[in-house]
This record gives structure tokens, sequence and C-alpha cells, in this order.
């Protein structure tokens, strides 16, 4: 997929990697590049660096994203890519409230599935479009929190599905599952765990670059950092011996 007068949407574009793709994808040529958050003003910000479109979204909420379909296609015309990248995470396991447990799946998979609920129809009905959905290496590697591991994992699920049964009719699906990035998520986390990802972080840019290959490849999985491929070709090998290298992992990270 070439950006060229492409028209696209970015949610959780204020910061982070949602921001670095809105700037790159702009470089790109995109007619029109729709920063997506709900964080008012530094969307607004984001846009008007890049001479974009703001938008003020909550993505749990059902009807502000059917509204951010409906007012970008209204605004620049049908919406070529749409970028499910809005992430958040709570710190915790099995004992965290059930409030915490929701919170976290409505925006790192219930917003993949709305936003696909609105998009898909009439991404068919043109026999074009395609769906990025911001996932996580924890997606793959069930690092760190439950809530976000669990959901991130059920984010690449979906976005598999995706691709298995619309694949063939037009519809491009990639999922992002990057390590360690520069991003406000990761500034909240403990020095243990940033000490333990120090040798992989890489920029929110880098990430961004990694998008544009894939996109232009037309590639499902895309990979930012090596040393994911390697652990999950590890976990297909040997389970039992990547468990427990885990665990290890688990245990210095406190």
């Amino acid at each position: 997929m070439e950006l060229r007068d492409k028209v696209v949407v970015v949610t959780g574009g204020a910061s982070g990697i949602g921001a670095a793709m809105a700037r790159r994808f702009m470089r790109e040529g995109a007619r029109a590049v729709v920063v997506a958050d709900r964080h008012a003003d530094a969307a607004e910000s984001v846009a008007r660096e890049i001479g974009g479109h703001a938008a003020t979204v909550d993505v749990s909420d059902e009807a502000q994203v059917q509204r951010l379909i409906d007012d970008t296609e209204a605004r620049h015309g049908t919406i070529d890519l749409f970028c499910s990248n809005a992430g958040i995470t709570a710190h915790g396991g099995p004992e965290l409230p059930d409030a915490d447990w929701q919170r976290v799946m409505d925006v790192n998979l219930m917003a993949h599935v709305r936003a696909a609920r609105a998009l898909l129809p009439r991404m068919l009905a043109r026999g074009r479009g395609h769906l990025l959905q911001t996932a996580s290496a924890a997606g793959l590697l069930s690092q760190f929190d439950a809530p976000y591991a669990v959901s991130k994992h059920a984010a690449v699920a979906f976005a598999e599905w995706l691709s298995i049964t619309y694949g063939a009719r037009g519809i491009g699906v990639s999922c992002l599952c990057p390590g360690g990035v520069e991003t406000p998520l990761l500034e909240a986390e403990t020095p243990q765990r940033r000490a333990l990802m120090a040798s992989g972080i890489v920029s929110a840019e880098t990430v961004a670059e990694c998008v544009i290959d894939g996109l232009r490849e037309e590639r499902f999985l895309i990979l930012p950092q090596d040393f994911i491929r390697e652990q999950m070709q590890r976990k297909a090998a040997d389970t039992e011996r990547w468990l427990r290298g885990m665990r290890k992992l688990h245990a210095a990270a406190g």
C-alpha cells in the first residue's frame, strides 16, 4: 500500500507511535491525516504541525468511533487506512478489579472491533481498504501486566481473523507488534522494566518507518525489533524452555 493521496485515520495520534505515524504518513503524501485522540489539545497540536485534521475521540465509546468515521468520510472522502493505535495498561494481574480489566480491553481490543464493525461494510462495498491494528510484542510473548498482555493477545487474534476472513476480498490487515518504544506508556514503567528493555528500545519514529515498509509490502505482521521474531521462534520450537526463560525475565523485572 502506498500512502500518496490516501485518507488516513490514526487513533491515539496525539503522542508516541500514533503521532510519529501521522507525521510519517503526511510526509508520504497522504491527502488527509486525521489525528484522533481523547486529548484534544495534543491532537490539535500534532494536526496543526503536519497540516492534518484533529478529532477528539474516546475509542472506548462506540458512538464516538462511529462519529469519527462518519465525519472523516464526510470531510475528506473514503478512508483508505484506519490505524487503531490507542492503547493503555493497568499494572497487575488477576487481583485487579473487573473495572480495570474492562477498561483495558475496551481500548486495546474492543476499539479495534468497533472500528472494523463500522468500516468493513464500506470497505467491502468498495473492494478495498486497509486496517492497521497496533498490538504489542506483549501480544505475542505475554510480557509484564496481565490486562495488557491478554488484551494485546486478543488484538493479535482479531487481526489474524480479519486477515483470514477478508484478506481475499480486498481488505488489507496489518498488525503492528513493537517491543519497547520511547512513548509516554513506556515512561510510566518501573526503572527495573525499563532497564530490562533498554537494549531493545527504539524510537517512535523508527516504528513509523517500519510501518511504512510493512504497508508497502502488504505485510500482516510488522515487527520493529528483530528479537521479537527470534523469541516467537524459540517459543514455537520449545515452549517449556521459553517459559522458563520468561519466568527469569519476570523475576528480574520485579
